[in-house]
């Protein structure tokens, strides 16, 4: 059932509730130089076929660019303070980053030299990350079968995984105490001046003409449904990703670091149990309501890849598994933040490709930033702007998974 708006003008729309338009909605409240109106539009209150609900909620600083480095660094330390961060509220949970790493594989040369290559910019902005003979990761973690790997990377420090939904739980239920509107309903429709410049309000499926300041797309895998209602094309489209979690008959004696496999597949410790997943080797566009699992890739693909890689993991049993989608960003794989280049008050939290709940914070709080005051002012996060998908100019980045 929709919910009508309680007024008729917001200073800030944000399309899309989950934890981008829940982060963009706690960054602004937490912003000094803010102190306008926000809505945020969510079709589905339940979450249940977002991406927020599907996430593995990992975190590395395995990046090969600078940038990206960075933006994990503040997320660990969000992650690893968020009680600070929430302003010291007692009822906000202790959030614990369990930091056993990404283990990368390297199978051939070529892609071993791209590690040592990543491992001195991730050095030089002060990430843990080491690089790995094969004899270093045999006497570190016995476990593996390394007849094909010749080297690997590893950090043991603010990389793994998060409880990413307490702080999407927390960013939503803040928001709304510190006044911030969040309504059942679904934008359909936007309305732009003469001049195409600029979003003047957006229509809502109950009939509802809203006045808008700015324009946030937080939309996940629709965000180009929400860019065409402006006139924009955006290369984002739903990619099916799979999750499995099994149970080992013989569970390993430490942690599995999250294990990029050279096959593609990845796996990790969770909990009492273990994740793994993947992507299609056909991996094309899904229609957005597409979740439907193709059992084959467990079988196929991912079991025989584990039982190789970890020998103890041939005698495993398959407990739960899920297809979720990634807002793949089909031109580089990475972010699309900033304003439009034509629809100046039009603002992008899209195509994060698989790494929008590590980069949610700061990605949250430099778009915050530009709302208030024009610009980025913690972190630069200018590399991400659309202007660079307009330009035709790709955000390189070699470590996607």
């Amino acid at each position: 059932m929709t919910q009508a708006p309680a007024k008729t003008s917001y200073d800030v729309v944000i399309v899309g509730g989950a934890m981008y338009g829940s982060s963009v909605a706690w960054f602004l409240t937490d912003n000094p130089g803010f102190d306008g109106s926000i809505l945020v539009v969510e079709r589905d209150p339940t979450y249940e076929f977002t991406s927020t609900s599907h996430t593995n909620s990992c975190m590395r600083q395995q990046f090969s660019a600078a940038i990206n480095v960075k933006v994990s660094q503040f997320a660990a330390d969000f992650v690893k303070n968020f009680r600070d961060y929430m302003g010291d509220d007692p009822r906000v949970p202790d959030v614990a980053l369990q930091s056993y790493g990404y283990m990368y594989l390297a199978d051939n040369e070529a892609f071993a030299a791209t590690l040592r290559e990543s491992q001195k910019v991730q050095a030089a902005n002060g990430a843990g990350t080491k690089h790995m003979t094969c004899e270093e990761i045999a006497a570190a973690y016995p476990f593996y079968n390394l007849d094909d790997i010749i080297a690997a990377n590893h950090n043991l420090v603010d990389e793994g995984y998060f409880d990413g939904n307490t702080l999407f739980d927390w960013w939503k239920r803040s928001a709304k105490e510190r006044g911030v509107e969040y309504l059942t309903n679904e934008v359909i429709a936007m309305n732009r001046n003469a001049a195409g410049t600029k979003v003047e309000s957006v229509i809502l499926k109950s009939g509802e003409v809203i006045s808008c300041g700015t324009v946030v797309n937080a939309s996940g895998p629709r965000a180009v449904l929400t860019s065409r209602m402006a006139g924009i094309e955006i290369p984002v489209e739903p990619r099916k990703r799979y999750t499995f979690i099994f149970e080992a008959e013989k569970p390993l004696e430490r942690d599995l670091p999250l294990t990029i496999d050279p096959s593609g597949v990845h796996m990790r410790t969770d909990g009492t149990y273990y994740l793994a997943g993947c992507p299609p080797d056909d991996d094309p566009a899904v229609d957005y309501d597409d979740f439907v699992q193709d059992h084959s890739i467990w079988e196929e693909k991912v079991w025989p890849v584990l039982a190789t890689r970890v020998p103890q993991f041939e005698a495993i049993k398959l407990r739960n598994s899920w297809a979720g989608h990634y807002a793949y960003n089909t031109f580089d794989q990475n972010a699309i933040l900033g304003r439009h280049t034509e629809v100046e008050n039009f603002i992008f939290v899209n195509g994060f490709s698989g790494h929008g709940f590590q980069q949610s914070p700061a990605m949250g709080r430099g778009t915050a930033e530009l709302i208030a005051y024009g610009e980025y002012r913690a972190l630069d996060l200018s590399p991400f702007n659309y202007e660079r998908i307009a330009k035709g100019e790709k955000f390189i980045e070699k470590a996607v998974i």
